[in-house]
């Protein structure tokens, strides 16, 4: 397996529930761990960052992405970063299922993008099912905020400090709570 054959098989949606797919999974939780290991554990400049995550996410960076490490992923390879966003300290991105961030975007502390879920049933619980989480463009995501698996949040809305995301935002509005609902338009 390649990083092209799971992105598109992430894309289905079914369960990561083979041999081969685990062994892939595993090889890239260890590269993601060996380069944000090195990007947390030091001081480095803004372009050093931006080098050590194009390394990260397989793909060079817009020069006008910003990242306050630490910065924490078990993938790294399904992660796209728009223009002029800004991610702040200790944000966790597992990011097997792609979690796209529009341009704009600012990410508060302690945020978590989560695109993996278990099967409810317990015989099904050791499978993971991917799904894709969207930011749009102007999305502003406040601390501590958890955002779930398949979840597509429209340009210029807020996530409230300490939502958790569980169904689609619309755009121009704000949400909060615990499950994240409406709260008013922008």
């Amino acid at each position: 397996m390649n990083i092209k054959d799971f992105k598109e098989y992430v894309k289905t949606r079914r369960a990561l529930d083979t041999e081969e797919i685990h062994r892939f999974m595993d090889e890239m939780s260890n590269e993601a761990r060996r380069v944000t290991f090195r990007l947390n554990t030091a001081y480095h400049t803004p372009d050093e960052i931006r080098d050590l995550l194009s390394e990260l996410f397989g793909y060079q960076v817009p020069q006008s992405f910003r990242v306050f490490p630490p910065f924490y992923t078990d993938f790294g390879k399904n992660i796209t970063m728009g223009e002029h966003v800004f991610v702040n300290a200790c944000c966790h991105f597992q990011d097997h299922g792609g979690v796209t961030i529009g341009d704009g975007c600012q990410i508060g502390h302690n945020v978590v993008f989560a695109t993996l879920n278990h099967g409810l049933a317990p015989e099904e619980r050791s499978h993971t099912y991917p799904a894709p989480i969207v930011l749009g463009r102007n999305v502003w995501v406040g601390s501590n905020a958890t955002i779930l698996q398949g979840v597509t949040i429209g340009d210029n809305a807020v996530v409230a400090a300490g939502a958790v995301v569980t169904k689609e935002v619309a755009a121009n509005t704000i949400v909060g709570g615990v499950p994240a609902k409406f709260i008013k338009n922008i």
